[in-house]
């Protein structure tokens, strides 16, 4: 088994994509094409990724995450006002909130200023 396929064994959710692409299917059937609803702007996906964002921490139903998976992408598809996409180093990231396991066990080891700077 290659390394990828070793990460992704654990560390990504075929299922989460599946149904994301069903409630693309099904959106489809809703509200018409998504390339003619997020391509012309007349949907705004990023308020849309705000919405459901707001409704799963009111609810914590999970298929609210979905959608915004889905905003994520059209957004992606279909950038607006000069949105590009470029790859990021670390210094470029927007970061986590609270500590990897990663960065604990290099706090552990030793290597706490790695962190820091």
């Amino acid at each position: 088994m290659s390394v990828t396929n070793e990460i992704l064994k654990t560390d990504y959710s075929k299922t989460f994509d599946d149904k994301r692409k069903a409630l693309v299917c099904q959106s489809y059937y809703k509200y018409g094409k998504a390339s003619k609803n997020f391509s012309t702007g007349n949907v705004d996906a990023l308020g849309c990724i705000e919405k459901c964002l707001e409704k799963f921490k009111e609810t914590k139903n999970t298929e609210y995450l979905l959608d915004l998976a889905n905003y994520a992408m059209f957004r992606y598809m279909w950038p607006q006002n000069g949105e590009f996409f470029k790859h990021t180093d670390s210094d470029g990231s927007a970061g986590i909130v609270g500590m990897s396991v990663k960065e604990m066990e290099d706090f552990k080891n030793g290597r706490w200023l790695k962190i820091l700077w």
